[in-house]
């Protein structure tokens, strides 16, 4: 028999805790809004998965994700936030107050604001499901150990996969970046690390087509995109660094969305009275740390002169 879930009542409910989510919650708790975070599957969203942050203002010295999310939520926490360690699995925008069904309880909210920011996007090709987990990764600061002294390959040009080739140096033998263009498309501080360094290598104008192996990952299949020209390659492992797309499959069909991407106007209010959005669930472009923080920053400023 189903356990009946518990009610629980709030002013501001935050669907997400990245940058934008413990952003907004900073500004609503501090105003006295009785405000939960719903934190989704993993606090800090993709941002914890980051091994390094050296471009947020304010710490001059390098820092994890994980380290500047625990710093988010230290001042969250500071001023009142509570933290629920669930997953909405169901909203009702269709009333006040809103109805959000988490694994765990089912929030009735006064006011919502979406910060389910954005997930890693796969290459979509035949082994790359089968191998997940046992050779393929989407997050070098998670896995990047099990690779000591291994081979390894990193799929992307962005400054995402540029910088995890980089962090991926400290453990693995080699690292070699595959990149469908013949240039990179990280900034130019990231990319002359990374040619500077002697253990990564590349392979230019190519795209992955297959991934191989018995128990684990064992051989890529590379197609070069200008010659059609096809090859396999030895590898131990695989990171995918090929770019996000929002997590607002949820809001289909109650948010007005574009791409995925969640509707805002310039107070970051969606097209349902009392719905904020914010950060990379709203953000095509920017996808900063900063940013998101700041977008964050506008939604809960708007819901709390809306609400005095």
């Amino acid at each position: 028999m189903a356990i009946e879930k518990k009610n629980i009542s709030c002013k501001v409910l935050i669907i997400g805790s990245g940058p934008a989510g413990l952003s907004a919650a900073i500004y609503t708790a501090r105003a006295g809004l009785d405000t939960i975070i719903l934190t989704g599957p993993t606090l800090g969203g993709q941002i914890s998965l980051t091994s390094e942050i050296e471009n947020y203002p304010g710490f001059p010295d390098t820092l994890s994700g994980m380290e500047l999310i625990e710093k988010f939520q230290t001042q969250a926490e500071r001023f009142g936030a509570k933290l629920a360690y669930d997953s909405s699995i169901r909203v009702d925008f269709s009333k006040r107050p809103f109805t959000v069904e988490a694994e765990g309880a089912v929030y009735l909210p006064e006011n919502i604001i979406v910060a389910t920011g954005s997930k890693a996007i796969m290459l979509d090709v035949p082994g790359e499901k089968e191998f997940t987990g046992r050779g393929v990764s989407y997050c070098a600061t998670c896995d990047g150990f099990f690779y000591r002294g291994k081979n390894v390959a990193v799929v992307g040009g962005g400054n995402s996969a540029v910088e995890e080739a980089i962090f991926l140096t400290h453990f693995a033998q080699s690292v070699t970046i595959i990149h469908r263009r013949d240039s990179l498309r990280a900034d130019q501080i990231i990319q002359k690390r990374a040619m500077e360094n002697p253990k990564i290598h590349f392979i230019w104008d190519s795209v992955i087509t297959r991934i191989t192996g018995k128990e684990r990952l064992e051989e890529i299949q590379i197609k070069n995109v200008k010659t059609e020209e096809t090859r396999s390659l030895v590898y131990d492992g695989l990171f995918v660094f090929i770019g996000n797309k929002p997590v607002s499959d949820l809001y289909e069909g109650q948010l007005e969305m574009e791409n995925g991407f969640v509707k805002v106007d310039p107070f970051m209010r969606t097209n349902i009275p009392g719905v904020y959005a914010a950060g990379e669930t709203t953000d095509a472009y920017y996808r900063q740390v900063i940013i998101s923080a700041g977008l964050g920053a506008m939604a809960a400023i708007s819901l709390i002169k809306e609400n005095n």
